[in-house]
């Protein structure tokens, strides 16, 4: 038998498989692009959370001492605003944390950098001393490591 007679015999069956091969590509072309443009659009609305957060801080004049390296806790106490911006701020970290656990992309050095700068602050840390407890023990250990991480450096300068 040769090869035009096995077409004359199967070509219905050859047009199926084909088919069905096209129908399978296409659909896998289509998830990674879904996958793709999902991504994207979380990585916008992180960043937009991102800014609506950072937004507080300038436009509430009462949250400035948040960002000060040292302040007197003992005289100054936290104050609820300042409180509720803080935690507001680990929440979103808690996000983005669990979202890259999920298969979204960061910088995990970026991440850590941004964690020291942030929570080696006067009020940053009180909250997370106060908070943690909280939170989930992989973040929580995330968090740490960066902290400590800084601690080192410190102690080695």
């Amino acid at each position: 038998m040769g090869i035009l007679e096995w077409a004359e015999q199967n070509w219905f069956q050859f047009l199926q498989t084909a088919s069905l091969l096209v129908g399978f590509f296409t659909a896998i072309h289509s998830v990674r692009t879904d996958t793709k443009e999902r991504k994207i659009g979380n990585l916008f609305a992180l960043t937009n959370a991102h800014r609506e957060i950072w937004s507080k801080l300038y436009e509430r004049r009462a949250l400035s001492r948040v960002l000060l390296v040292s302040v007197n806790l003992r005289r100054e106490p936290v104050t609820a605003e300042e409180e509720l911006f803080v935690h507001t701020l680990i929440l979103h970290l808690r996000a983005a944390f669990k979202a890259r656990k999920l298969g979204m992309q960061f910088d995990d050095d970026a991440v850590a950098a941004d964690i020291r700068q942030f929570l080696n602050r006067s009020i940053p840390r009180a909250v997370w001393e106060k908070s943690k407890i909280f939170q989930d023990g992989d973040f929580v250990q995330f968090v740490e490591r960066a902290l400590d991480s800084c601690d080192i450096m410190e102690r080695a300068a």
